[in-house]
């Protein structure tokens, strides 16, 4: 792309060390995507400038792994564990605690490796690129991080040789964990024969079984060609000037190089010639494998660095398999061949080459020939018969909206947008093209006027692709165990060949790493901010308050936010006091809702009316323990959704249709519904078993915590495969739509009041439109939602096919406005950072460990994350506690379990997203002035309010315990005295 004239003459200031090449302002974000060339080493750098004080820098290396040894993924772990200016063993972890980030982390994917970090605060973004560039760019790699944070061989009592030898290493374990995950056994499976010769061939993470094979010395090589400025891209978004970076680049890493001679990238795929069809195995010793095969078909499109190309497979993936209406997700949906539809399907645009895939989950043995030729005859119907032209401006019309939504909620809208142009940028494209996209799509409007556009694409990407794998991927109740002992017995040979000399070098291994690992660091070295640099208030956002007309004394809040084209709108209802058999199903009346008929329309044309003109619609309940008393609740029921201003109307209309007109006759639909939630839900297990341990933990300390374990939990995921297990018998489904009708009517017999976000302009068109479509009600409320006091013991072992352990303990505690709630916050800090990372991470070689209060809840509670151990986790919870008790706490501890408690409440949002938290605080009770009490009181903890809240709280007897973990450990568990549960 050109540069303008007026871009040309505005040239952007810039450090003399760096070329400009161009600038392009992006009007559907607001912003000026500027590049630039460092003119010694060839880095690239693009900067997003931005009117927005939240800064992000991203720096990201091209990794291009030609194995699964984990290459990549452990360098990205070694390299934050000290470098030459700052020598000391975990800066990147000590950062997090001497800092007030709203991001930071570090990312491994197939091809590149990022570190990136945002800060609203001048002091700390400067402060975390001084770390980070000296992380990057002159990282020590010491060995023993190495065997830390990647593998090494161990003794189980680790100064016995004559013990049993064992792998240990952080990315061992993780990866253990990760690839217990069934997608991800998918995915990686899938891809292992899509990409028969490139990168893609290869697991990025690691596999376990290869991990082991990786030197240090292949780390070091790895490190000096992959990890140099001439591979490495700089990308920023924010109001610092790109001259400002660039100087920082400069001075502290790029001028101590010369250009490498040396390009890395991927290669294309060469083309089969004829479709492959493959079957392979995962791990699965439950009783109901006969129905757990997945079918899955892949297929190698164009260049995800091609706009063009893009742009058609995202809009050809849309209005094949966007919603249920779509033909080919219809057809997926629909079929008794499978449950559901598979979790990989869809569009995979994050590498060199593009990728589709579809295909179902929980099949019959031998199914395969069906499940293809369903998808081929989909897709030839398809072809012949072409997509309603509706159907495929809505699939235009959620393409814009995508772009024009400003995220931020799940981390800063500027990473956001920086992941979505590093495709581009990785693989020597265009990024800017990626971010200003509104050219592309008129061009992509002219194109869908063509009679067979979706056909062509149809035909010359999918039917008449030879380069197509089909695979399946069957239960198998002897892999895991046969894989154990695969490792067992590798174990054993290398012990057997251990030579005395060996042996000692293992045992001083062990020795030197615990040594390493004990060491009190010279954190002075280091560059922080301090309470003073703390804002006294949080940055709030303020509604108005009003009625929905002059006649109608419905309550309306509105919001004037920056949302960039977008309006939001919710209607929310107090909750009703329901039946057990009503509680126990509204986690699935919530998902149904949005997803069955309207009126006269079935849910079909429901959702292809959805999609012509919203950007989606949900239902949910927002529940929360009172601020002064956890066993008494605030209870509310919420209808969501948001369109482009252009659509505000429509929206309103879609609104009333679902509070007026649901279709739970559609009982058909509801089955598949339930049988693709459960599908989902049992997936989820083994990717966030630490909530699911904590909230089973916690279950027994409050109603509201039992309610999240028994709808979103594990005891959730049991009662929902015990019905819709129950569905096939005969009334089954017919009484679950007869409770969600009744759920609805209980809902909306209340008066709602309505939420609006927008933009200013628009605010008073949007509540006319909503005025005008609902009367004031005057209905009886129903009775209000009261779930009691409930309070019981929890000691339960949660049992399913995992690798890994996931590990809880939890405390009942106070509410958030009680006097110990913010000292018991700073706590979970302090031993978070001053004792569990160490002991559960560093030591025990878990992913990850921690503490937490949970003032919502009134709970205190322990988890662990990907962890190798069980018994010795749990007695490392207890010896936290007691360090807690007698540690003399150094204020300085104190201070940083403080910045990092203020930089969770001070977290990223999207304006449309602060508005929303905003209003559900005060809706919930927690107005400003008690969110100010709270911040300062945080802000006054002391190191004596730590060992007070430690002894009064979290005494060893109050505590209750979950632990998830395989079926294998059922004996050792109950031998433990824990209660054993299975889904």
């Amino acid at each position: 792309m050109t540069a303008s004239a007026d871009s040309v003459t505005n040239t952007p200031a810039h450090h003399k060390s760096f070329n400009y090449i161009r600038s392009q302002y992006v009007a559907s974000l607001n912003l000026t995507v500027q590049e630039f060339e460092h003119k010694v080493t060839g880095a690239k750098h693009y900067h997003l400038a931005a009117d927005n004080q939240e800064n992000v820098f991203l720096v990201a290396l091209r990794t291009v792994p030609q194995d699964s040894r984990g290459v990549a993924h452990i360098l990205e772990h070694t390299a934050l564990c000290g470098s030459d200016k700052y020598p000391v063993r975990d800066p990147f972890f000590m950062m997090t605690r001497r800092s007030l980030n709203t991001f930071m982390n570090a990312f491994t994917s197939s091809d590149w490796t990022a570190y990136p970090f945002a800060s609203m605060n001048s002091k700390d973004y400067n402060n975390l690129l001084d770390v980070y560039l000296d992380a990057v760019f002159f990282s020590r790699l010491d060995p023993l991080d190495f065997a830390q944070e990647g593998h090494r061989l161990e003794f189980e009592t680790a100064d016995d040789p004559s013990s049993k030898l064992v792998y240990k290493g952080v990315v061992f374990n993780e990866m253990k964990g990760a690839m217990s995950s069934v997608p991800s056994q998918l995915w990686q499976t899938l891809t292992k024969y899509l990409f028969p010769n490139n990168t893609y061939h290869h697991n990025s993470g690691g596999d376990p079984e290869a991990i082991p094979d990786l030197t240090y010395e292949q780390l070091i090589t790895f490190y000096k060609t992959h990890y140099h400025p001439s591979n490495a891209i700089f990308m920023t978004y924010g109001d610092k000037p790109a001259a400002e970076l660039q100087e920082k680049f400069e001075t502290q890493a790029l001028c101590k190089f010369e250009r490498l001679d040396k390009e890395i990238s991927v290669p294309d795929e060469k083309r089969y010639y004829a479709p492959v069809k493959v079957q392979e195995s995962y791990p699965y010793t439950q009783a109901d494998a006969a129905d757990k095969h997945h079918v899955v078909l892949g297929w190698l499109l164009g260049k995800s660095t091609n706009l063009q190309e893009a742009l058609q497979a995202q809009l050809l993936s849309s209005v094949l398999m966007d919603n249920s209406a779509t033909p080919l997700m219809h057809a997926l949906e629909s079929t008794e061949l499978g449950s559901s539809p598979s979790p990989i399907c869809g569009l995979d645009d994050s590498q060199k080459e593009l990728t589709f895939i579809c295909g179902l989950e929980g099949c019959q043995e031998g199914s395969a020939d069906d499940v293809e030729q369903l998808i081929e005859s989909t897709l030839r119907k398809v072809a012949e018969e072409g997509i309603p032209q509706e159907d495929v401006e809505s699939a235009l019309h959620q393409l814009e909206l995508h772009q024009r939504e400003v995220g931020g909620d799940s981390y800063p809208f500027g990473l956001q947008l920086i992941m979505t142009a590093l495709t581009a940028a990785t693989h020597r494209g265009d990024p800017v093209k990626l971010l200003d996209v509104d050219a592309a799509l008129d061009q992509l409007r002219e194109d869908i006027k063509q009679p067979n556009f979706i056909k062509t694409l149809i035909e010359k990407w999918l039917l008449n692709n030879p380069h197509k794998v089909r695979l399946t991927l069957s239960p198998n109740a002897e892999l895991q165990a046969r894989k154990e002992q695969a490792e067992l017995e590798k174990l054993a040979q290398i012990q057997a060949n251990l030579t005395e000399e060996d042996k000692q070098n293992i045992v001083e291994l062990a020795q030197a790493l615990k040594k390493r690992q004990d060491q009190i660091d010279d954190e002075s070295i280091l560059p922080k901010v301090t309470l003073s640099d703390v804002p006294a208030a949080e940055d709030a956002t303020t509604g108005e308050t009003t009625t929905l007309a002059p006649n109608n004394p419905t309550p309306v809040t509105r919001y004037s936010a920056g949302t960039n084209g977008l309006v939001y709108q919710q209607l929310i209802y107090p909750l009703p006091q329901f039946s057990p058999e009503q509680l126990n199903v509204l986690p699935l009346y919530n998902t149904c809702i949005t997803e069955l008929g309207l009126g006269e329309k079935d849910y079909l044309n429901s959702q292809r009316w959805q999609a012509s003109v919203t950007g989606g619609l949900s239902a949910f309940s927002s529940i929360r323990g009172d601020v002064n008393d956890p066993h008494k609740l605030t209870s509310y029921y919420a209808y969501s959704g948001k369109a482009l201003n252009r659509n505000q109307a429509a929206l309103s209309d879609v609104l009333k249709a679902l509070i007026e007109t649901p279709r739970f006759d559609e009982t058909g639909r509801i089955a598949e519904l339930v049988s693709q939630i459960r599908a989902h839900r049992e997936q989820s297990v083994t990717g966030s078993g630490h909530s699911l341990a904590m909230a089973a933990a916690s279950s027994g300390i409050c109603a509201a915590a039992n309610l999240q374990h028994n709808w979103s939990g594990l005891a959730g995921i049991k009662a929902l495969k015990q019905l819709d297990d129950g569905l096939r018998s005969e009334g089954g489904l017919e009484a679950l739509s007869n409770l969600f009708t009744s759920i609805h009517e209980l809902i909306t017999a209340s008066q709602f009041q309505a939420l609006l976000i927008g933009e200013h302009a628009h605010l008073d068109e949007m509540q006319a439109q909503l005025a005008a479509r609902f009367t004031s009600n005057t209905q009886t409320p129903a009775t209000g939602f009261d779930l009691g006091k409930q309070v019981r013991q929890v000691n339960d072992a949660w049992l399913t096919d995992s690798q890994v352990n996931f590990c809880s303990k939890a405390y009942a505690t106070v509410p958030m406005d009680h006097p110990d709630a913010a000292a018991l916050v700073v706590l979970a800090g302090v031993m978070r950072n001053s004792f569990l990372h160490k002991a559960i991470r560093e030591q025990g070689g878990a992913y990850g460990g921690g503490a937490s209060q949970d003032s919502t809840i009134g709970a205190f509670r322990f988890y662990s994350y990907r962890d190798p151990r069980l018994e010795e986790t749990l007695a490392d919870f207890d010896r936290s506690v007691e360090w807690a008790i007698t540690e003399n706490h150094d204020r300085q501890k104190v201070e940083e379990a403080i910045l990092g408690t203020i930089g969770s409440l001070d977290r990223s949002e999207s304006p449309a997203g602060k508005a929303k938290r905003c209003f559900y605080q005060e809706l919930h009770g927690r107005p400003p002035e008690v969110r100010q009490r709270f911040r300062e009181r945080i802000l006054a903890v002391e190191a004596s309010d730590l060992r007070r809240v430690a002894e009064l709280y979290l005494k060893p007897d109050n505590a209750h315990i979950a632990v998830v973990t395989d079926f294998s450990k059922k004996d050792k568990m109950e031998a433990a005295g824990l209660t054993i549960q299975t889904l």
